[in-house]
């Protein structure tokens, strides 16, 4: 193998029954860290009458309905490629991130008309040490949930794990909101905090959701892979002593699995056995700088002209 083909280290992701584990087992924290979270924050809201406790509440209702539909849709993601489903189902993994998406949009709008609500008729808080301590709880529970989703998604790539990360990155800093907005509200007796403090939350649910529905979008149209990927795969191709070029690269992700199509570019000289190995050996490089890639790649004799689309 040449140098050029030589894999960056931090860029090598599981793959197999190891990557399914650990997906499965990070769908199944998420869901049950969100069954925990919506326990106390409704104690806590029963026992404060916070609007801005009732958003995380409502952010946990919904983090829940989206953990299940995640935990779904990544077992769906990782079955093995059928008759059906040729390019395997991984697509199945940004159905879910668009349905997260749409799930937190909901609980933004909801969160919106309850402050406002209570910004007209604002109501003293009760029992607000109840609420602080409930919110510091959210806070280390989420980020223990955060820290394993991040190892997850450094071993897998996996974006419905990413979205669903993303989310509760968010409930961190909503639940470190809470807490100033009950502090505020409690020792400083201005009413107006607790709404203020909802809107402003839901803003940021909706920064997230638009967030999470980009990428997904981006997977469902295959989009292609960053620049710097794909300047990898010319360097890893262009390595080969025998490939003299490298034209028609198509790149997409779908879940998990990443596909490269190109055709190389040889001495139109070779054999037809010498051209297919050396296309195989170009196709052994690639899969070591991006383990379990399916690629297609397509021997051409250098110097024919053909009619090729140009993207830049």
């Amino acid at each position: 193998m040449s140098a050029g083909s030589t894999p960056d280290p931090a860029r090598q992701r599981l793959t197999g029954p190891e990557a399914a584990r650990l997906l499965r087992l990070a769908t199944t924290a998420s869901v049950a860290t969100a069954a925990v979270l919506i326990v106390v924050k409704f104690a806590a809201f029963v026992l404060t009458d916070s609007v801005s406790i009732l958003s995380t509440l409502i952010d946990s209702l919904l983090d829940a309905a989206a953990s299940v539909v995640n935990l779904l849709a990544v077992r769906h993601a990782l079955v093995p490629a059928d008759r059906e489903h040729r390019f395997g189902h991984g697509k199945a993994e940004p159905l879910a991130a668009l349905g997260q998406a749409a799930f937190i949009t909901g609980s933004a709008i909801f969160l919106v008309i309850e402050a406002s609500h209570r910004f007209f008729a604002p109501r003293p808080l009760e029992n607000s040490e109840v609420g602080i301590a409930v919110m510091v709880f959210s806070i280390a529970a989420t980020l223990a949930l955060v820290s394993f989703q991040r190892y997850v998604i450094r071993r897998t790539g996996s974006l419905a794990i990413q979205a669903d990360s993303l989310h509760y990155v968010s409930d961190i800093l909503v639940n470190a909101a809470v807490i100033v907005a009950l502090i505020v509200t409690a020792q400083l007796g201005w009413l107006y905090a607790d709404p203020i403090f909802g809107i402003a939350i839901a803003a940021y649910i909706l920064y997230t959701a638009w967030q999470i529905a980009s990428g997904a979008l981006d997977m469902l149209m295959d989009r292609e892979l960053p620049d710097e990927d794909r300047k990898r795969i010319h360097a890893v191709a262009l390595a080969h002593p025998a490939v003299v070029g490298l034209h028609d690269l198509r790149t997409r992700t779908s879940g998990p699995q990443v596909f490269i199509q190109a055709h190389i570019e040889m001495d139109g000289g070779l054999s037809l056995i010498d051209a297919h190995t050396i296309a195989d050996q170009v196709e052994e490089a690639l899969l070591e700088a991006f383990p379990g890639a399916e690629i297609i790649l397509h021997q051409d004799p250098h110097g024919i002209k053909e009619d090729r689309a140009h993207f830049g």
